[in-house]
């Protein structure tokens, strides 16, 4: 019911749309002291609960609220932001990534033993699936300045390949962005030979790059990829060259 709920709410990042409000209503019934940690357009949550003496290690379930954009709604079997459940599965934005695993932090605390020694905590942000700059790391900032310094940190992004929970990752991936504005000399189609089209030599280049074999991944995480997320180019009109073209990239590496 709680990933349902979740997954209602259109939290296209950095909009949190109510998904944090949701989670602290459940927190706070359950003895956790809930701080937002807002910064610029960003919400973030900073959820605590000590148990015993506190002097126990300190644990945080870190996690996110904002889904990607959806696309072309014609794309989806059904409403994204109307959670059903088909074939066992259940259907809608963020349930994979990663509504569903804060719905499974949240419920699992209900059943914790009063009796244990130390910290539980919960990060989540509306800033993960976008720049990710006034989300967890601004968090992490607040934190160091109060002295404050988890021991370990559970993600709850999806990791799983056939069954749920059969895969766990210890550490994670970098990411790195990249964006390549290539040049060229604007012209009519006709007259090819007075322009020169930057999507050609662009295609040329991206070529190389997708069939580029990085490394060979380890024990722990796959190869390095090379992923095009995003080509724009052209006026939208179809007998022009355009000048530029505009490629935006991504690497996943080890």
């Amino acid at each position: 019911d709680l990933a349902c709920e979740l997954i209602r709410a259109r939290s296209i990042t950095p909009d949190d749309a109510g998904c944090q409000t949701i989670l602290s209503s459940h927190l706070l019934t359950q003895g956790f002291h809930c701080e937002s940690v807002n910064s610029h357009n960003v919400t973030n949550l900073w959820a605590t609960r000590t148990f015993g003496s506190g002097t126990g290690p300190h644990l945080v379930f870190a996690g996110h609220t904002d889904v990607v954009p959806t696309g072309p709604l014609t794309l989806w079997s059904s409403n994204p932001f109307a959670p059903k459940v088909k074939d066992g599965l259940l259907l809608g934005r963020g349930a994979a990534d990663m509504k569903s695993s804060l719905a499974a932090m949240v419920v699992a605390t209900e059943s914790l033993n009063a009796n244990l020694n130390g910290t539980l905590s919960f990060l989540l942000t509306s800033d993960e699936e976008g720049p990710a700059v006034h989300g967890t790391r601004h968090v992490i900032n607040v934190l160091e300045k109060r002295g404050i310094v988890p021991d370990f940190c559970i993600i709850g992004e999806p990791s799983s390949s056939e069954t749920i929970g059969d895969t766990v990752r210890r550490g994670r991936r970098g990411s790195l962005n990249g964006q390549l504005l290539i040049s060229g000399i604007q012209g009519h189609v006709a007259y090819p030979e007075h322009a020169v089209n930057p999507i050609h030599y662009g295609l040329q280049a991206l070529a190389d790059l997708s069939s580029e074999q990085w490394d060979d991944g380890n024990d722990s995480y796959p190869p390095t990829t090379f992923q095009i997320s995003n080509f724009t180019a052209g006026t939208g009109a179809t007998n022009v060259v355009p000048a530029q073209a505009e490629i935006q990239f991504n690497f996943r590496f080890n």
